[in-house]
């Protein structure tokens, strides 16, 4: 019986880490841009928008211009989430791919 405890020890332990994980992901964000940079989204890592800044300058554009724009950095913001989710799960299984999903929550 102690290797069934010890394996329910370990499996407390990952759902421990992955708990911690998750609170971390809400901590960390990421910046999505698009047109150069002239619009701005951060993204918490639970895909949660914290922030949306767009150039004066657009301001005086076409709407769909300015909607296309915000998009696109929506999109990319979301890739950078991805991206670090993939990075932090890595770490915590120790290269392990594990089939996680997101760790939104």
């Amino acid at each position: 019986m102690k290797g069934i405890g010890d394996l329910m020890k370990q499996a407390q332990e990952m759902q421990s880490k992955l708990a911690d994980a998750q609170a971390e992901m809400a901590r960390i964000e990421v910046v999505g841009e698009s047109g150069a940079g002239m619009v701005k989204v951060t993204m918490n890592c639970r895909y949660g928008v914290t922030k949306v800044d767009i150039d004066p300058s657009l301001m005086t554009e076409d709407r769909e211009i300015l909607e296309d724009l915000l998009a696109a950095a929506c999109n990319d913001a979301t890739r950078r989430v991805e991206q670090t989710q993939t990075e932090k799960m890595s770490a915590l299984t120790g290269g392990i791919n594990l089939p996680f999903g997101n760790l939104g929550g």
